[in-house]
């Protein structure tokens, strides 16, 4: 594989930097002279590793220690320098190591303002700007459902992301969903929702595919999710889950007619035409 298809992998399936770090165990320092051709020969099993996850491999690394520079002033990660000891950082920056399974709210809330992250078991997962297929169909999907719950005068609430969702109560998982429905209001704080909305619904994107129908879709059941929601942009289908089943089984129906809610019953239709049309407007291909 060249640098320059690579480069245009890395693109399409919006990755940055750190998470392909975390996928590989390479330094982002690294990264950056690979992928900026600063590094002319690159050892093989480095690109090696970059090739794996480029290919769709998106397993977390198991061996590696993250070495974290700290901005004084926000408290927060400023840039991670590499997987050294800490004594091998140079400057006088106060450090610390983590491995992926030991970050946690605090973390979490320790950093910038605009970086995009969720985190799951301890693991922090990068999350790409959304674009604007993405946008319009969650969009269109919360005011369906914001203007069915307003309209049978419903106790339920829907929120589209970024909204905080701290769905195992714990220190070690924060998501955002796409678009999520909460009937029960003890949930809802100031600042977040404490535990598992009733409803949630994903959109895939190159970068989030995997996570979306594999990690999220476990988690959201064990936590108590009732129903879950996956519209696939390139495939152009819906993958539903009914968790109040006993003995569920994902349904894939193609984005054509309606589809109803069962949290709502049946009585709530989404139009999957409506989605169908968007994703023909503005481009499905890259979710």
């Amino acid at each position: 594989m060249t640098l320059e298809e690579m480069r245009r992998i890395k693109e399409e399936r919006g990755y940055s930097l750190f998470q392909i770090s975390n996928y590989t165990g390479i330094p982002v320092v690294t990264l950056q002279k690979v992928f900026s051709g600063q590094s002319k020969c690159p050892r093989k099993t480095t690109i090696d590793r970059i090739e794996k996850v480029l290919l769709g491999d998106e397993e977390i690394y198991p061996g590696r220690s993250h070495v974290y520079r700290m901005n004084t002033e926000s408290k927060g990660i400023y840039d991670e320098l590499s997987h050294t000891e800490p004594n091998m950082v140079k400057d006088s920056v106060p450090v610390y190591i983590k491995t992926p399974g030991e970050f946690t709210v605090e973390d979490y809330y320790s950093l910038p303002e605009d970086t995009r992250v969720e985190l799951i078991d301890g693991v922090f997962y990068n999350m790409t700007a959304p674009n604007i297929v993405h946008q319009d169909i969650a969009s269109f999907i919360h005011m369906s459902i914001y203007n069915f719950i307003r309209k049978n005068k419903g106790a339920c609430k829907v929120f589209e992301a970024p909204v905080d969702v701290q769905l195992d109560c714990d220190n070690k998982t924060m998501f955002q969903p796409d678009v999520m429905i909460i009937c029960d209001r003890d949930k809802i704080k100031v600042d977040k929702i404490f535990g598992a909305p009733d409803f949630i619904l994903e959109i895939l994107s190159p970068s989030t595919r995997r996570k979306d129908k594999t990690i999220k879709l476990s988690k959201y059941e064990n936590a108590g999710v009732k129903e879950y929601w996956i519209i696939d942009p390139m495939q152009k289908i819906l993958i539903t889950y009914n968790f109040m089943e006993e003995d569920w089984f994902p349904v894939v129906v193609p984005l054509k007619g309606t589809a109803k809610m069962a949290i709502f019953e049946g009585k709530l239709e989404i139009d999957l035409d409506e989605i169908m049309e968007s994703i023909e407007e503005f481009g499905g291909n890259e979710g």
